[in-house]
């Protein structure tokens, strides 16, 4: 947990650097492929993950340790050639795995997230899921468990992986010449993005291109048929947690409603999408039906509740900062009462950028709590240690924080004019 919390304060800001890069040159283009809102949202999906991540709230079935250590023909030292060997593998294992969560309903659940996005920027990068409490593809690592490539090297490479998979979601770069045949481009995943009929469930490769080629997935970005982003079942939702389980709550529902155990048992492995017969006429669900002719979710805000989530988005982050900077001072069990915050955090201000009512009752809810920790631990996880007066710093803006939910649910939302987006 350490060790992965170090990483991603490395990480953080290079990415929210690049972020502001992309808006700012968005910006003096004269166009604007990343709204705030969205941004935002996005910004708070990859907060949620990096929790989840850092709180280690996932188990895999099977671990590749297990693995390697049961299975391997013979145990390889750690080299150069080892790493990109692994790396291959792990693109390898990236690629189906990523199929399958576009093509198996249950698994499309952990994926949606990422789609959900009605921009394609390099914030909807960071849209990575809480809902995979279980890893169930660590078996396509087998090859590289039966070869006795170390489990340090697999653990090593993943999060590289990954972060290698932040630089290709922007509309700002075109095709990349021979690069185009070899490795992932914002082209290629431009098409994966896309809702366009010519595009869906296609180029499902992380960091090789020439899986989908290899496998029949692939699709060129075509001139005449620019991308449409999102997903057919609009989440209409800023709430990255709402947004999580949607998928899984619709599929809950249409168990419950199917007429036979047939239905009831396989939906969940159908193919995306799929509903008993029936069911779009019994149980309708919001769908786009035309991808050039539809309204993006979000566009009615004041432009206040937009710079007061800005605020809170940062607010949080410092939050997590000091979470993941401190995680082995902070300790077990303390972690996970913080991770429980700042997932209720986000949870709170996101239902305010929805303008609900009832987020009045999670920010009431949140400054109870923040309260109720200050009390008991007598400060903020020991943040007075480092920072004097944290506590009153802190307390000040839980406080500020719930007047400006009440303001906004009382006040602004029933004096709301449209904004100019930004």
């Amino acid at each position: 947990m350490e060790q992965y919390g170090k990483i991603l304060l490395i990480a953080m800001p290079f990415f929210l650097l690049l972020i502001v890069i992309e808006k700012t040159y968005g910006y003096f283009k004269g166009v604007n492929h990343a709204p705030m809102m969205d941004s935002i949202s996005s910004i708070s999906s990859g907060m949620t993950n990096a929790v989840k991540d850092a709180l280690g709230l996932s188990i895999a079935i099977i671990s590749y340790e297990w693995m390697v250590s049961h299975l391997a023909l013979w145990h390889l030292n750690e080299t150069v050639l080892i790493y990109v060997v692994a790396f291959f593998t792990i693109d390898f294992y990236g690629y189906w795995s990523h199929r399958w969560a576009h093509q198996i309903n249950f698994f499309w659940n952990k994926h949606a997230i990422h789609h959900s996005s009605e921009e394609f920027n390099l914030a909807c990068a960071l849209r990575q899921p809480i809902s995979s409490f279980v890893s169930l593809f660590t078996f396509l690592l087998l090859p590289a468990a039966i070869f006795g490539i170390p489990s340090n090297v697999i653990a090593i490479t993943l999060p590289i992986h990954l972060f290698l998979q932040f630089w290709y979601h922007t509309r700002y770069i075109g095709k990349l010449g021979f690069l185009e045949k070899i490795i992932v481009t914002p082209s290629h995943h431009r098409v994966h993005h896309a809702i366009n009929p010519e595009y869906m469930d296609k180029n499902h490769g992380q960091i090789f291109i020439f899986w989908d080629k290899l496998f029949g997935t692939f699709q060129e970005e075509l001139e005449t048929v620019p991308p449409v982003f999102g997903i057919t079942r609009p989440v209409e939702t800023w709430n990255p947690i709402r947004i999580n389980f949607q998928h899984l709550w619709l599929l809950i529902k249409d168990a419950y409603h199917a007429d036979n155990w047939k239905d009831k048992l396989t939906i969940w492995f159908k193919p995306t999408g799929w509903r008993p017969k029936d069911f779009e006429t019994k149980y309708p669900v919001k769908k786009i039906t035309d991808v050039y002719r539809f309204d993006k979710y979000g566009k009615q805000h004041s432009s206040l509740l937009m710079y007061w989530s800005l605020i809170q988005l940062f607010a949080t982050l410092g939050l997590i900062s000091y979470l993941f900077g401190d995680i082995a001072t902070i300790g077990l069990p303390n972690i996970f009462v913080y991770g429980f915050f700042i997932f209720l955090t986000i949870y709170s201000y996101t239902e305010l950028m929805d303008t609900r009512k009832f987020s009045v009752f999670w920010e009431g809810f949140r400054f109870l709590f923040s309260i109720g920790i200050i009390t008991y631990y007598g400060d903020w996880f020991g943040m007075n240690s480092l920072f004097p007066y944290a506590s009153i710093i802190l307390i000040s803006y839980f406080s500020i924080s719930l007047l400006m939910s009440l303001y906004f649910v009382f006040v602004d939302f029933k004096q709301f004019k449209t904004p100019k987006t930004i």
